[in-house]
């Protein structure tokens, strides 16, 4: 008797450790423009600008490729960020009123942002609350041994002839004479601004809203002048030499006080200045005065502009002497600083670079050049100037064509300077909806701008005569000046780029939009000026009962069109109906482009400009593709209307399967009970129920692709076309490709070879053939110019179909099925990505395997082994209600990958154990005192601060009285002269002042002192902040 053993299915050790060489997955870094930026900062030491958003992050960007990321615990707004000089530190207050330490520490040489510290301040969070504990105001000093914290609201006592001034945190009661009409029950205000004295570091300018600046001697703790403003205060700037400041109003002028010691009581200021007026004009948010050598002060402000005409503008101007520019920008301006000398020794500022950080971009001014101009910046480029309508990324491009795109890129910006590195790198491009392609260098941790193609150029558009409009009703005062790329307007959503292909080796590039057009583009290095050859390919072949109800086509511009060195196009095929294509495809080297849309597919030759093939795919009952992208009311009607049919349809199918008996009912309840039982040891499979054959959109091609391959016999190889639609139907083209020496004279001709139909109905999200080794085909030219490795045409030839719901690999040329995995069955998710990537090992670069990595509906990546469909990892990598994040996302065929987590960011991942991008930077700081070494050992406290045993009994010995002395021995650090230093930053938005609160104010100093203090014996903690 012959004994079977049968071996136990489980993890085999061997294929475990190469999975683990083979594939890992993590979030490298984040590509683009920070999303919702609300703070900045600079250290001029260190060179570092740090940005903080409104969902608690804070990324540092030093040199092009020096980043770090930062996140707070809680998703609070990031309202101001403080650098200790040049120690790798810094402060930052969330609008929850929580200031939070971080540094820049070492680990694994390369250096990461960590959070030290925290401290939660007493009072109600919220950026509009007007507590009188809610900070307002930080303000580092130049040595940086303290840190003021100032409140909202200052409270006033009636039976006092002295007003109180509440530093909040340091518990510091300065008194200060002011005059009557300041008294009188009124609250100064929210402090709006901060200075420290230039020249001397003991002394600070305080502004308050209601107008009121005092300069405070911190050593002596008394009033060294006061200066009685008349208009609601915005910011405060020091003069270098501080023999003078500058403040800015709501009335949209700025001040300009003389510091005086023998007039302790100013009225009056130097000068008063409304620069747009005199009739009203919006507030002045803030303002910066910097001395330069040839004697003319530099001026800057934000705001200011005249509030009838230009009140939705957000502008920045500069003024000097004469000169006068106003920059004009597409968001609003959240801050900026200069970028000058900060020498004491030095007599002048002398700027030479002006930031500006806005909503969505960020804006280099030149202070030196003669008219200020724009500088590109090597990043933060807003990756959004215009929507992203999809994305394609280009791997190991050769250097002939970097090197020409460069050339065309600098063309353009010839600021802009690019340095061409040995190895081959990536690239990315981002399709917009204003019609424009742009070109990204992807090979490191910043993506820089490389060139920027437009198609609009090609149609007759309303977008010129519009601008000539514009222009000619500009006019000369305010003197404007258009600065920044963000423009969220489209001036035809027609023109939105929808699909690409490129081929890097002859410099091919293939567009499809919205209304239709197709546009073939060919790399030149020269100025062109041509007509471009329009074909027009109708995909309904006359069919009948169809009426197209979208939108119309593009008209082509009729002559000539200039056209600047780069990509430029020599045809235009126009699919007939206009709808918006959805699948494009190129094969140079065989001079054919295929293209669909939701009524069908075509097949075009570019070099005898001839139509070769054109199928309609268009279900009787399709009559949603004809109503276009740009109409849905009738679809929505229509759609819910099928789906309350089929509701309906169901329940009474229902309700007549649970009437029917039969004599065979038992033997059916015996059946099911065995598979329950069964299924507990056979994988469980869910139940997929084919979709109708007349479902709307069912014609819409989804893939297209190329392949060399057996299709009419197993002997004979050839050029084929393969096109997946939405009902999962499979066309097979063979294609008779005249020879290179005979495309002028011979056309090209298809031949449908086999039609494939799903049997779930379920829509082809990719095709791909594979060689005898169940290899991919190589790319077109690569083969020919020794690039890769020719296929293996001896063995049998296979094509992987994959749809929405599971993976199937079919042999060719008879189509059998070979193997499949049923990913909707076992996962309950559905394909949406997919692509081929080669992973390399990290034990040895010889080996290397071909695997499918796919992205499902849930947000989950699965690896599966070609061509057998083995899974082989498992990754959770975007959340399943992001949306917009699962549809942009972009596989690399290294096995990287990019999507969405804001309309301005890509998140870079990668899947490979092997080739991760990421940024390996290192900021070398020397600090006095490096809390960094000691952080990890303090155990946290309940409310988020770290503190050890013998902090905490100092602080409840020496008591409130001793806060400053505390403060000011605890900080040791160098000298902090940052010109976005605390004073600088105000906030936006401050909340106005109630009756009731002011009634809450009216109270005595020793109530004051005493509800301070039950505040801070509450909430178990001291009143300061302690940086040890």
């Amino acid at each position: 008797m012959m004994k079977f053993r049968f071996r136990r299915q489980g993890n085999d050790p061997h294929r475990e450790k190469i999975k683990q060489d083979l594939f890992a997955f993590s979030k490298t870094v984040e590509h683009g423009f920070p999303n919702q930026p609300s703070a900045l900062a600079y250290d001029p030491k260190l060179q570092l600008m740090a940005i903080g958003t409104k969902s608690g992050a804070i990324k540092i960007y030093g040199a092009p490729g020096v980043e770090m990321t930062g996140l707070h615990k809680d998703t609070a707004a990031v309202t101001q960020i403080h650098f200790l000089y040049g120690q790798g530190r810094m402060l930052s207050l969330l609008d929850d009123n929580t200031i939070h330490l971080w540094e820049i520490v070492q680990r694994e040489n390369r250096s990461h942002l960590v959070e030290l510290h925290s401290f939660n301040l007493p009072g109600r969070p919220g950026i509009e609350s007007t507590s009188a504990t809610r900070v307002t105001v930080m303000l580092l000093k130049l040595s940086c041994d303290l840190c003021l914290v100032l409140s909202s609201v200052c409270r006033f006592s009636e039976s006092s002839e002295y007003a109180e001034l509440k530093l909040a945190i340091c518990n510091v009661i300065p008194l200060f004479s002011v005059p009557e009409e300041y008294k009188c029950g009124k609250s100064l205000g929210p402090v709006e601004s901060l200075q420290e004295h230039p020249q001397d570091s003991d002394k600070i300018l305080i502004g308050y809203s209601r107008g009121l600046v005092v300069l405070w001697d911190l050593n002596s703790r008394h009033v060294v002048n006061l200066f009685l403003g008349k208009q609601q205060l915005e910011s405060l700037v020091w003069e270098r030499s501080g023999n003078s400041f500058v403040s800015s109003h709501s009335d949209g002028g700025y001040m300009v006080w003389a510091v005086s010691s023998s007039n302790p009581c100013t009225h009056d200021p130097i000068s008063s200045t409304i620069p747009y007026g005199p009739f009203p004009c919006k507030a002045v948010n803030k303002i910066l005065w910097r001395t330069t050598q040839s004697g003319a002060p530099l001026v800057l402000f934000s705001g200011g502009m005249p509030r009838a005409s230009y009140g939705d503008r957000h502008c920045l101007t500069i003024l000097q002497d004469s000169s006068h520019v106003t920059l004009d920008f597409t968001s609003r301006v959240i801050d900026f600083f200069t970028i000058h000398c900060t020498d004491k020794e030095k007599e002048f500022d002398d700027p030479s670079a002006l930031v500006v950080l806005l909503e969505e971009e960020l804006v280099v001014i030149d202070l030196q050049m003669a008219g200020w101009p724009t500088v590109p910046a090597p990043y933060l480029a807003p990756l959004h100037s215009s929507a992203i309508t999809c994305s394609c990324h280009i791997s190991n491009v050769p250097p002939k064509l970097w090197e020409r795109v460069i050339s065309a890129g600098q063309q353009q910006c010839p600021l802009q300077n690019y340095e061409v590195g040995e190895k081959s790198p990536y690239r990315t491009q981002n399709y917009h909806e204003d019609g424009t392609v742009r070109f990204w260098d992807a090979s490191g941790v910043s993506l820089k701008p490389l060139y920027k193609l437009s198609t609009a150029s090609i149609f007759q558009t309303d977008c010129d005569h519009n601008d000539s409009l514009m222009q000619a009703g500009e006019e000369e005062w305010p003197p404007f000046r258009k600065v920044g790329c963000f423009d969220p307007y489209s001036d035809d959503p027609r023109l939105g780029i929808q699909k690409i292909s490129v081929c890097k080796y002859s410099g091919k590039l293939v567009v499809a939009g919205t209304a239709g057009q197709v546009i073939v583009m060919v790399l030149s290095d020269e100025k062109s000026d041509h007509m471009i050859d329009v074909a027009t390919v109708d995909l309904l072949q006359d069919r009948e009962g169809f009426t197209w109800k979208g939108h119309d086509r593009l008209p082509p511009k009729s002559g000539s069109v200039v056209f600047a060195p780069g990509f430029q196009p020599v045809v235009l095929v126009q699919c007939m109906p206009p709808a918006a294509v959805t699948a494009v495809t190129l094969h140079a080297e065989w001079n054919l482009i295929a293209f669909g849309t939701s009524h069908g597919f075509g097949l075009f030759d570019y070099h005898r400009r001839n139509p070769v093939l054109a199928r309609c795919t268009l279900h009787p009952n399709d009559s949603l593709a004809m109503e276009g992208p740009l109409s849905r009311v009738k679809s929505l009607k229509k759609s819910l209307r099928q789906s309350f049919r089929r509701i309906r349809k169901s329940r009474v199918s229902g309700k007549k399967r649970a009437v029917v008996y039969s004599p065979t009912s038992k033997v059916q309840e015996a059946n099911a009970q065995l598979a329950e039982h069964d299924a507990e040891v056979t994988p469980v499979q869910r139940r997929i129920e084919p979709r109708s054959a007349d479902d709307s959109l069912s014609g819409v091609v989804r893939c297209l692709c190329f392949a060399d391959t057996f299709l009419r016999d197993g002997t004979h190889h050839g050029p084929t076309m393969w096109a997946g639609t939405n009902s999962g139907s499979v066309y097979a083209y063979a294609l008779d490709v005249p020879s290179q020496e005979k495309f002028s004279e011979q056309s090209v001709e298809a031949l449908l070879g086999k039609e494939i139909q799903l049997m779930h109905r379920a829509p082809v999200v990719s095709i791909a053939v594979l060689d005898g080794r169940g290899n991919p085909l190589p790319e077109p030219y690569e083969v020919s110019r020794d690039l890769a490795k020719a296929p293996d045409m001896q063995g049998s030839h296979s094509v992987l179909i994959t749809s929405e719901e599971q993976f199937k690999v079919f042999m060719l040329p008879k189509v059998s099925a070979k193997t499949k995995f049923k990913l909707t069955a076992h996962e309950g998710c559905r394909v949406r990505k997919v692509a081929l990537s080669n992973f390399t090992s990290v034990s040895s670069e010889e080996y290397s395997e071909n695997a499918l990595v796919c992205l499902t509906n849930l947000g989950d990546i699965h690896v599966f082994s070609v061509p057998a469909l083995r899974p082989q990892v498992r990754y959770d990598c975007i959340r399943k209600e992001d949306i917009s994040g699962i549809a942009s996302c972009v596989f690399t065929k290294t096995g990287q990958g990019f999507y969405l987590i804001s309309p301005s960011e890509y998140e870079r991942f990668s899947l490979s154990a092997r080739v991760i991008t990421e940024p390996l930077c290192r900021v070398d700081v020397e600090r006095p005192h490096d809390l960094s070494a000691h952080s990890p050992t303090l155990p946290p406290q309940a409310n988020g601060t770290h503190k050890t045993q013998a902090e905490s009994k100092a602080a409840e010995t020496e008591g409130n009285n001793s806060l400053l002395y505390e403060m000011r021995s605890a900080l040791s650090s160098p000298v902090l002269d940052s010109p976005n230093s605390s004073a600088d930053i105000t906030l936006d938005t401050t909340g106005e002042l109630t009756v009731e609160d002011v009634k809450d104010f009216l109270m005595t100093v020793d109530e004051a002192e005493n509800n301070f203090r039950n505040i801070a014996e509450e909430d178990g903690r001291p009143p300061g902040i302690l940086i040890n």
